[in-house]
């Protein structure tokens, strides 16, 4: 059964525009490399409360095995590294995928 990676954060105040240069040029392939499919993604430009993240976004694997195997690799463990350059309150999850956006 495919399984989902739900990931939120905000981006460090300054950062912008690089976040935006490294998420294009080396988040996206580089999770597409390693298996994780992108799904969605999106970009809160105003919210009331505080708690609500600046970005929120998910992808998918095979399932449950691929997904350890993902999150466990080196290579997902330096994107990771590199996105807290640019990153923080980041949290995540996995959920089993049943469509639409889920939180």
């Amino acid at each position: 059964m495919s399984v989902k990676l739900l990931m939120h954060w905000d981006i460090k105040p300054g950062r912008d525009q690089e976040y935006f240069e490294f998420v294009v040029r080396e988040w996206v392939p580089g999770i597409q490399k390693l298996g994780l499919q992108p799904s969605g993604a999106w970009y809160t430009v105003y919210s009331r409360t505080k708690d609500a993240p600046q970005i929120m976004t998910e992808g998918i694997a095979k399932d449950i095995d691929v997904m350890r195997g993902i999150l466990n690799s080196p290579d997902w463990q330096t994107l990771f590294e590199k996105l807290q350059d640019y990153v923080h309150n980041y949290r995540q999850k996995i959920v089993h995928v049943t469509g639409g956006f889920q939180l």
